[in-house]
């Protein structure tokens, strides 16, 4: 069982963030499983350019440190996504790792992982910012297993019980791997995704190669939709 850590706070050592990612890790590793940790903003990871290459072969034409991340969480069965509110969203760090991921969105790549999200604040948000990591895990494929976001600034101390709540996340997700625990209204979720992209695939398969491959291979795309026929 193998879970990592992603923080996108370019605070390093001073950070907060870290402090509750490394509270989720050492309750994850608690209950059994290996953790890794990676510092985003110690990556040269560029803008997507919105090219649409990966869609069709598969991989990125940019040639930075996204692959090799990439390869650590597909190797990956839980995912745990950090980042402070920076004017009510994530980081640009952590946006610029999102944003290299539609491919891995259209063919449902986390489908089977789970995770979980962290994020801090120093007067709001901090809720928000965790809710849309967790959206980003959940539209990528994988399930859920919740939050913890704490604001900082009307009392820097609330750090410590969020370390608390940090730490039991991270044995719940462990636990929630091991158990492959299910969500009704996230499967839900995922049914509908994987319908959507599947779709969305075949009505571009004489473009992109690759994820019409991918549907292709895992035996997802039925005859009736890939002639064209309502399902």
């Amino acid at each position: 069982m193998r879970i990592l850590g992603i923080n996108g706070s370019p605070r390093g050592s001073k950070s907060q963030t870290l402090r509750l990612l490394n509270a989720v890790l050492d309750g994850a590793r608690s209950a059994g499983a290996e953790v890794d940790y990676v510092d985003v903003c110690k990556l040269r990871i560029e803008y997507c350019n919105g090219c649409t290459v990966c869609y069709e072969r598969g991989e990125c034409v940019r040639k930075d440190d996204f692959s090799g991340l990439y390869r650590k969480m597909l190797e990956s069965d839980g995912i745990v996504f950090a980042s402070p509110n920076y004017i009510n969203s994530v980081t640009g760090q952590i946006k610029t790792l999102l944003d290299r991921m539609a491919d891995a969105i259209h063919c449902q790549m986390f489908t089977g992982k789970y995770g979980c999200a962290v994020s801090t604040a120093g007067g709001s948000g901090a809720d928000e910012v965790a809710d849309y990591l967790n959206s980003v895990l959940q539209i990528l494929g994988a399930n859920t297993v919740g939050k913890v976001g704490v604001v900082l600034g009307p009392d820097p101390e609330a750090i410590i019980p969020a370390e608390r709540h940090a730490y039991e996340l991270g044995k719940t997700l462990a636990g929630a791997i091991l158990n492959r625990t299910t969500y009704p209204e996230q499967e839900e979720l995922h049914a509908a995704m994987t319908d959507r992209m599947r779709r969305l695939v075949i009505a571009n398969k004489d473009r992109w190669h690759h994820e019409y491959e991918h549907w292709s291979r895992i035996g997802t795309v039925p005859e009736r939709l890939e002639e064209g026929r309502p399902e």
